[in-house]
């Protein structure tokens, strides 16, 4: 990961963006199902996945969904950024291989509450396969 940054909930602006990109490995599918506890033969089996709309074995989604994670805790708003809710549709896979491109744009901002709402996504090749909204706690 690159650099990281901090933004008070006083610099953040609508419309700032932040991207972390990645690429992820049939080692990072397989170390993400043991410590997730997924196992699902979709993501790790090549006889069982082949069988399955996708053809072949592909990422958790949650995998690609926790570069979001990371984009908000090291780049918008940055360090010490507390997640405080995320919805997530996945709308397309993504398959070892891919780089992953995840993008949060601020679209709200409550001084008040000290509270963030931005749009999250995730892109391979151009394509949304991720989307989604974040509210995060921004640091003060």
């Amino acid at each position: 990961m690159s650099q990281t940054s901090n933004s008070t909930i006083h610099q953040l602006q609508i419309g700032a963006i932040a991207e972390v990109v990645k690429t992820f490995t049939q080692q990072d599918v397989e170390d993400f199902a043991r410590l997730s506890g997924d196992s699902n033969p979709v993501h790790l089996d090549d006889a069982y996945a082949a069988n399955t709309r996708f053809g072949k074995p592909i990422a958790h989604g949650m995998l690609s969904a926790s570069l979001i994670s990371a984009c908000l805790g090291q780049k918008l708003p940055g360090l010490g950024t507390i997640y405080l809710s995320q919805t997530v549709r996945f709308l397309a896979p993504v398959y070892p291989g891919q780089e992953v491109r995840a993008t949060v744009t601020v679209v709200e901002i409550n001084v008040p509450k000290n509270r963030v709402r931005l749009q999250t996504q995730c892109h391979v090749q151009g394509v949304l396969v991720l989307d989604g909204e974040a509210w995060v706690l921004a640091p003060a």
